[in-house]
């Protein structure tokens, strides 16, 4: 019989080569691309289309649990195919390597005793790849040389001196028969980690040699056995944490805090790929691009007679070789050369190409201070909707919230704070108290601080409205939930 293939889908991380943009609460995965979608969309839309996928696991940060579960959503509605989406939701994050374990533990509750032959495909979340036949192909020998008991990652063949990918050397081929239709595979003879400039001219001159894509195939016992040969302290550990998972809702298991942290933190290359005698490599022909700095990000956008990649609101005189990303306002260069320019509503980056591996010592410095601007954008997903900090003061703070078609805030209170709402689009249904009414157009309401509320919209257009909230705290932790559509606590 045939293995299962479950593509496992890892969704998280912060992207901080990326800052301002991407932020830990709305990370690379779930930003829009300048050509519109997202990368955890496209990596979902990618798997679904494989031959004999029927389920596709995410694994994923808490606080991103809700908006992978809405795009998962939107994306496999818009699809053929019948696919069951399922969720793990990781309170904290403990690396590739924990992910990967509890994600096989996942397919062995959930297939029984067929559980150790299911083939897991994991697939980083934020990886762009367009070919998807060639994609296909790589995937199919991936399965086949998993059926054989190897553990296998993606190669992809190095297209410039880069030094901020690994690099795999490939060893003996694992094909009888070279085939142009078949990807190849080979054997692995050793890891290259992010080598310097000359190391790595010197690896792609020898020829054989990869771009580690972070892709990995393999059945479920035999990564399993792995983790048992290799790591039995972190499998031990996951085991317990897994035994702690419960189910908020049918398609999410969601991990405990306290188990989950006893984990040890680690990535899945050095814990399994660099110690195992079974590893494989099979490099695809598909494009690849892991967007894991502006250049990349805005290698996305066309560029111009000189030399400049331009999005939003911009202006560029006597500017050469420039990239400016402007989101909510205009952003204008005069006379400058090889510049990083990204703007969000919150913070302006500005840096040399030459320097733009460095975001993250800005993100580690509002780490160090506890800056929000590290960790939360300006503007924030919730399954319900959005909300858009327009002002924050000492004594208030300014919201617009949109809230979907048939959607419903949690019924809550605050403490600490009271909320004046004005309607601009749409008729709110709001509950205060033992009393319900409905709030429409150029109407408000006053919640008092204390008091059980909630806002729903009935409507079949989005529920716009202004929130004015004065007090002395107004963090998203004073926020007290009696009941929750989306099984939030």
């Amino acid at each position: 019989m045939k293995s299962l293939l479950i593509p496992v889908i890892l969704a998280g991380g912060s992207g901080q080569r990326l800052w301002p943009l991407s932020r830990t609460e709305h990370p690379k995965p779930f930003l829009t691309l300048p050509q519109g979608g997202t990368l955890f969309g496209k990596t979902v839309a990618r798997a679904a289309v494989l031959p004999g996928v029927e389920t596709i696991l995410t694994v994923t940060a808490e606080p991103l649990l809700s908006m992978s579960r809405s795009l998962a959503t939107e994306v496999l509605s818009n699809t053929n195919h019948q696919i069951q989406a399922s969720f793990l939701a990781e309170p904290d994050g403990r690396g590739t390597a924990a992910s990967i374990a509890l994600a096989a533990l996942w397919a062995r509750q959930h297939y029984g005793k067929c559980g150790d032959n299911v083939v897991l495909l994991v697939l980083p979340a934020d990886h762009l790849i367009e070919n998807q036949k060639a994609f296909a192909a790589a995937v199919q020998t991936a399965a086949a040389c998993a059926a054989q008991h190897k553990l296998v990652t993606f190669g992809v063949s190095p297209t410039r001196i880069e030094t901020g990918f690994g690099y795999i050397e490939a060893g003996r081929s694992l094909q009888e028969n070279d085939s142009a239709n078949t990807p190849p595979s080979y054997e692995i003879t050793r890891f290259i980690e992010k080598p310097p400039e000359a190391e790595a001219r010197q690896l792609i001159a020898q020829g054989r040699v990869f771009w580690n894509a972070g892709m990995f195939c393999f059945r479920v016992g035999d990564v399993c056995e792995a983790f048992v040969h290799h790591a039995e302290t972190l499998w031990n550990a996951a085991q317990l944490a897994w035994q702690k998972a419960h189910t908020p809702q049918s398609d999410v298991w969601m991990l405990e805090q306290a188990s989950l942290s006893q984990v040890p933190k680690a990535v899945f290359d050095r814990t399994i790929m660099e110690k195992t005698n079974a590893g494989a490599v099979v490099c695809g022909a598909f494009d690849w691009n892991d967007i894991g700095s502006w250049t990349a990000w805005t290698d996305l956008v066309a560029e111009n007679s000189d030399g400049n990649r331009l999005h939003g609101d911009t202006i560029a005189h006597a500017s050469r070789n420039t990239r400016v990303y402007a989101e909510s306002r205009l952003v204008a260069t005069v006379g400058v050369d090889d510049l990083i320019v990204a703007e969000t509503a919150d913070a302006v980056l500005v840096a040399h190409r030459d320097h733009e591996q460095e975001v993250r010592a800005v993100t580690a410095q509002l780490a160090a201070h506890n800056d929000a601007r590290c960790h939360t954008p300006n503007t924030i997903r919730r399954p319900w909707g959005r909300y858009t900090v327009l002002h924050e003061s000492a004594n208030a703070k300014v919201k617009e919230i949109e809230v979907a078609p048939g959607a419903a805030l949690s019924l809550q209170r605050h403490q600490f704070r009271s909320e004046h709402w004005v309607v601009t689009q749409g008729t709110a249904r709001v509950t205060r108290g033992e009393e319900s009414s409905l709030v429409r157009h150029n109407e408000s309401v006053f919640i008092p601080a204390g008091v059980k509320h909630r806002l729903e919209n009935l409507g079949e257009i989005p529920l716009v409205l202004i929130e004015i909230q004065c007090g002395s705290y107004f963090g998203e932790d004073d926020i007290e939930r009696f009941d929750d559509s989306y099984g939030r606590t």
